[in-house]
């Protein structure tokens, strides 16, 4: 990919700290922060600093699992940059990333433009068996999550509803107490998300075929293009109040946008070809 044969900042340390999705990672990550002492932490598309969010937006605030997901890894590009020009800006430093895997945590890393974890800590390594089940089962009874922020700078950055507060009770280095909040996003995770692309179709043929003028969708192609997808769609259209091509801006724009919306996948071009007029 692109990034990885971009420069690394040489200037940042890296670590990670890895485990399943709800086992109490983001609970114990101002703790474990400390431990390896590291400055700032990367955690489901934030940069945390001392309990504040310093850049980036939250995964915790998208309304669907792809998007989540693809924030999480720093898919898009203006918040991939940000997060890149910050840590820019913070050199000399150490970060810790929080992620599910291993690979996951290289990957992010990578994308930043951050070199590989000098350490890697593992759920396991500090918290006991019976502390990540309990956590486990409060995240997929309650679906409740952690945010190893503050509560106020949660409500300005976050979608979902705000179900309470912890006070940890340890003290960094510099005497700072941490905090954390517990939130309940608009969606939950339950393992990966595929989205066939027959369903990519038929939600643009139905987008397309509630548009005016449109007589009937003759054919639509799909096709994955990178991190994105290229539309192609063929058209029977009749005559009306907008010009021909009037209706094809308007069936490509809705398209697009309602792609985005429904299922957090970026589109990169939409081709709409009008293959029949109706008089």
């Amino acid at each position: 990919m692109a990034e990885e044969r971009e420069r690394i900042n040489d200037k940042i340390t890296t670590s990670a700290f890895v485990g399943a999705a709800g086992t109490g990672k983001s609970q114990r990550a101002q703790l474990v922060a400390s431990l390896v002492d590291a400055d700032y932490i990367i955690d489901d598309g934030l940069v945390i600093y001392k309990g504040s969010i310093v850049c980036g937006k939250s995964a915790k605030s998208e309304r669907n699992q792809v998007s989540a997901i693809r924030r999480a890894l720093f898919e898009f590009e203006e918040h991939r940059q940000a997060v890149i020009s910050f840590f820019k800006s913070a050199a000399p430093a150490s970060v810790m990333v929080i992620a599910t895997s291993d690979g996951m945590a290289l990957k992010i890393l990578r994308r930043l433009r951050l070199p590989a974890p000098s350490q890697i800590v593992h759920i396991e390594d500090v918290a006991t068996p019976e502390e990540i089940v309990k956590a486990r089962r409060e995240r997929f009874k309650k679906g409740q999550h952690v945010i190893p922020v503050s509560h106020v700078l949660v409500r300005k950055n976050f979608a979902g509803k705000l179900v309470g507060q912890l006070r940890v009770f340890w003290k960094s280095k510099d005497k700072r107490e941490g905090e954390k909040t517990i939130v309940r996003p608009p969606f939950s995770f339950y393992g990966d998300v595929h989205i066939e692309p027959e369903a990519i179709k038929e939600l643009v043929s139905f987008i397309a075929g509630r548009t005016a003028q449109i007589v009937k969708v003759n054919e639509v192609g799909v096709t994955p293009q990178e991190d994105a997808l290229r539309i192609e769609i063929k058209l029977a259209v009749k005559l009306g109040d907008k010009k021909l091509i009037e209706v094809a801006s308007l069936v490509k724009r809705r398209i697009a946008v309602s792609l985005r919306y429904f299922t957090g996948l970026d589109v990169k071009s939409v081709d709409v070809i009008i293959s029949e007029v109706q008089v």
